[in-house]
C-alpha cells in the first residue's frame, strides 16, 4: 500500500544531460535522476521516486547470494537456457566472489563499481566488462521487484582504459580466396571442407552463424530468405537475437547458386547446410581460414566483412538485411516487395562483390 504521496515530476537538467527529481520521507531527502532523454526517461526518474516512497523493503536483510540463488531458479522457467548459463557464468565469477556475502540492503553503485575495476585489472575487454555491469544490473532489477533493495545502478562506469577487441573482416585477397579454395585439413590430410558452402553463404548475406546453422530450405521461396530462428552454443533452436533478428530479404546471384549446390549436396536434410553444432563449425572454420592464410577473422566477422563490402550502400538498405532495423509492419514489408526493393538492394551487393572478385 503507498504510505506516502509524490507531488511534484521530474525536470530535465539541460546542464547534466538528465531527469531529476528530488523527494522527501520521513523527514530524509533523496534525490534521483535518469538519462534517457524524452517522456520516457522522465517517467522512469519518476518511478524511481516513488518506488522508494511507496515500497516497503521486506528482504533488506537477506545475503545477496541467497537472493542470487532465487535469481537462478526463477530463470530456469522464465528465459532461454542461453541466458540461464550466462548468467550462472557470470555469478560463479564474478557476482557471487565480490558481492555474495553482503546483505543486500548494504549493497550500493561503490561496491558495484569495485566489482568492475577488479574484473578490468585482470585484464578482460571492454565487451565482458559491459556484460558483467548488465547481467549484475539484470539481477539487481530482479531484487528491486521482489522488494529487496531499491538500488538503481546509473554510475557504475568501465574504465577508459578497458581493451576493446578490433573487429577483423577479409580483405579483396582473403575474399578472393574464399570463393575459389574449397580445401581444409583433417587429421592432417587435405579435404574438401564440407561447410565451405556455409562460410560464403554467411559472407554475401550477412547473417549470423546461429542464423546459418537454423536455416531451413522452406525458408527459401524464389529469392526470398525468410529468417525466423537461430540455432545457439547449446544447440537449441531460438526465435534469434532480438525482434530484429526477424526478417526478408533477397538473395544475389551467388546466394542462390549457393542454395542450388546445397540442396543438390544434402536432399534428405530439412536445413540448408545440414546438421550442424556452433563448436563444430567454428572448428572446421579456424581449420579452413588457417590453411588458407585468411588471418584471424572469426565466423561471426564474417558478418562484419559483408557489411564492409556494402557500406557504399545506403544504411537504411542494409540494415534490415542484417537485422539492425526496427521491425517493419506488414504493408511496409509487402508494399517494398511490390515495388522490388529487395531484388535492387540484391542486385547492388551482387555487384560490389563482383567488384571485390575479380
Amino acid at each position: 500500500m503507498p504510505t506516502t504521496s509524490r507531488t511534484n515530476t521530474a525536470t530535465w537538467l539541460d546542464d547534466y544531460n538528465r531527469w531529476q527529481i528530488k523527494v522527501m520521507k520521513n523527514g530524509v531527502r533523496k534525490t534521483f535522476t535518469d538519462p534517457t532523454p524524452g517522456r520516457k526517461g522522465q517517467r522512469a526518474c519518476n518511478a524511481k521516486a516513488d518506488a522508494w516512497l511507496n515500497d516497503d523493503i521486506v528482504d533488506g536483510n537477506r545475503r545477496i547470494s541467497a537472493l542470487f540463488a532465487d535469481y537462478l531458479n526463477e530463470l530456469k522457467i522464465t528465459s532461454s537456457r542461453t541466458n540461464y548459463v550466462k548468467t550462472k557464468s557470470i555469478g560463479d565469477n564474478w557476482i557471487l566472489p565480490n558481492l555474495g556475502k553482503l546483505k543486500i540492503a548494504q549493497l550500493n553503485e561503490q561496491h558495484l563499481q569495485d566489482m568492475i575495476n577488479k574484473a578490468f585489472k585482470k585484464g578482460l575487454a571492454k565487451k565482458s566488462l559491459e556484460n558483467i555491469r548488465g547481467f549484475t544490473n539484470t539481477f539487481i532489477k530482479y531484487c528491486r521487484k521482489r522488494q529487496a533493495t531499491r538500488l538503481f545502478p546509473e554510475n557504475v562506469i568501465i574504465p577508459k582504459g578497458a581493451p576493446t577487441k578490433p573487429k577483423n573482416i577479409l580483405q579483396p585477397d582473403g575474399l578472393r580466396i574464399l570463393f575459389t579454395s574449397d580445401k581444409t585439413t583433417l587429421y592432417k590430410k587435405v579435404i574438401t571442407d564440407p561447410y565451405i558452402n556455409a562460410y560464403r553463404f554467411e559472407v554475401i548475406t550477412g547473417m549470423r552463424p546461429g542464423e546459418i546453422m537454423a536455416l531451413k530450405k522452406t525458408q527459401i521461396i524464389n529469392r526470398i530468405v525468410t529468417l525466423r530462428n537461430s540455432k545457439n552454443s547449446l544447440n537449441e533452436i531460438t526465435e534469434g537475437k532480438n525482434g530484429n533478428a526477424r526478417r526478408r530479404f533477397a538473395l544475389t546471384d551467388r546466394g542462390m547458386q549457393i542454395v542450388k549446390e546445397q540442396t543438390e549436396k544434402n536432399p534428405d536434410s530439412e536445413y540448408l547446410f545440414g546438421e550442424m553444432t556452433l563448436s563444430r563449425y567454428e572448428k572446421y572454420w579456424d581449420r579452413y581460414r588457417k590453411y588458407n592464410g585468411l588471418g584471424d577473422t572469426t565466423l561471426y566477422e564474417l558478418r562484419h566483412t559483408f557489411v564492409s563490402i556494402s557500406k557504399n550502400l545506403p544504411e537504411g538498405k542494409i540494415k534490415p538485411i542484417i537485422g539492425h532495423s526496427q521491425n517493419m509492419d506488414t504493408f511496409g514489408v509487402y508494399g517494398h516487395e511490390v515495388a522490388g526493393e529487395l531484388e535492387d538492394t540484391a542486385d547492388k551487393i551482387s555487384q560490389f562483390f563482383d567488384l571485390f572478385l575479380k
